[in-house]
């Protein structure tokens, strides 16, 4: 396992009592307990996992969410969030599809107390990976040494199947071009996306009428969006991102000024009444990226999390993602009753199943915005556009297609869902006012 970060958590989890041995291969060292680390840049920003993703991991880790709620993190329902869409906020209504809010140490603390648990898997820490072992046809393990110490010994690990956790910034696309592979078929969208993020403490009593406030950004002149969601501790975390070209400047400053340019001031008047509870951390994630080692991969190899596939933050589908795949992994192992080539050939497939919905969502959202490279073009994409302003219009007045809206947004049900005849029929009935309006 190459990467011991929350994909390579649930891939090894979801690989025993099929392996004889799994084997975590991590740079970082693990702290004792929820607390951040470097090896994981973006976890000080906001996280959420998804109804879909709570599920997957709650198939996989039976009790996991049980153990994320007694730990603090907080279940938002949909009907929770105040949504400022493109077309102005989403209708009200009940809903019982939700998603865990809480910080990345949080969850990644409560998978590795887990995972640690389990007898099979051993633990290289503090330790890179340098190299792929195998032909252009076949990998046979990985190449491995002490980290930061170029001298060091590099020492060989055999495996029957290598998983790649490492994340978007992977290194096996150029170990596989040293190894005479040819380029795995890759796809990029760059909307020049940067965040950034504080911590702030709930002031005593606060009830400003829901659980999430969400001011979308609206392509293709405002290019800023803002959250806030609720974690542990009695604290709130507040994000402000950026398309290119709108990126905030540095420090309080500069999240104070995001803030007041947003579409709505809601936000800028709910967090003024609350005290930081740490200081501002911006994040750059880079492109999107998209890599089809489904069409094009050595035997005995699996990719899964960011190093397969990485979305433009802002959509919230990262780790509901990583833990779709792993529950694909898993699925593949037993299929074929153990790890090796016909597992890795199966779980490439079924991950990269896993991911079309986020990857199509994200990626031809981001392509709204002139400033945007790479993505999805062409008459298919702007005839999705032009439909979907009709759903989200629709879905500012009508809870029915709001409803269904959150479910495809939340990834328990598929895009064409928003074409069933219910749907399709109040969207050409049209309404909503497409204006703004108070929360």
């Amino acid at each position: 396992m190459i990467g011991g970060g929350l994909a390579g958590l649930l891939a090894a989890w979801a690989l025993r009592g099929y392996a004889e041995r799994i084997v975590i291969v991590e740079r970082d060292r693990y702290p004792d307990g929820p607390v951040f680390r470097s090896g994981v840049p973006q976890a000080r920003h906001a996280h959420l996992l998804l109804e879909a993703g709570h599920r997957a991991l709650e198939e996989l880790m039976p009790g996991a969410r049980e153990e994320l709620l007694a730990a603090g993190a907080v279940r938002v329902p949909m009907s929770g969030v105040r949504w400022l869409s493109a077309a102005g906020w989403l209708a009200k209504y009940e809903s019982e599809v939700a998603f865990l809010s809480c910080t990345r140490p949080l969850l990644d603390h409560t998978v590795l107390r887990r995972v640690r648990a389990e007898s099979t898997v051993r633990w290289l820490e503090n330790t890179d990976v340098v190299g792929l072992l195998g032909t252009p046809g076949e990998l046979t393990g990985v190449q491995v040494r002490a980290r930061g110490d170029a001298r060091a010994r590099v020492r060989e690990l055999r495996a029957e199947m290598v998983v790649d956790a490492s994340g978007r910034t992977s290194s096996v696309p150029a170990w596989l071009a040293r190894l005479g592979c040819p380029p795995t078929p890759e796809e990029r969208v760059d909307a020049g996306v940067s965040y950034a993020s504080r911590m702030y403490h709930r002031p005593a009593g606060a009830d400003p009428g829901f659980d999430v406030l969400y001011l979308q950004t609206k392509a293709p002149d405002a290019p800023r969006l803002g959250v806030v969601l609720p974690l542990e501790g009695g604290r709130w975390i507040a994000s402000v991102g950026s398309m290119r070209g709108a990126q905030a400047e540095p420090g309080a400053a500069g999240f104070d000024r995001q803030l007041r340019l947003l579409r709505d001031p809601s936000l800028h008047e709910l967090l003024a009444a609350a005290e930081p509870a740490g200081a501002v951390r911006g994040f750059w994630p880079g492109p999107g990226v998209r890599r089809h080692y489904e069409r094009r991969a050595p035997r005995g190899l699996v990719v899964i999390g960011d190093a397969v596939c990485t979305f433009n933050p802002v959509y919230g589908q990262g780790i509901t993602v990583s833990a779709l795949g792993a529950r694909a992994l898993r699925s593949a192992a037993e299929r074929h009753g153990g790890i090796g080539h016909r597992t890795a050939y199966t779980a490439r497939k079924s991950i990269a199943a896993a991911a079309d919905t986020a990857w199509m969502l994200s990626s031809s959202e981001d392509v709204r915005f002139p400033t945007t490279t790479g993505g999805p073009a062409g008459l298919g994409v702007r005839a999705q556009h032009r439909y979907l302003d009709r759903v989200i219009r629709r879905a500012t007045v009508d809870p029915g297609v709001c409803k269904v809206l959150h479910e495809v947004m939340s990834m328990v049900a598929a895009p064409t869902a928003l074409m069933r005849p219910a749907v399709l029929g109040a969207v050409l009935r049209g309404g909503g006012s497409g204006r703004p309006a108070s929360p």
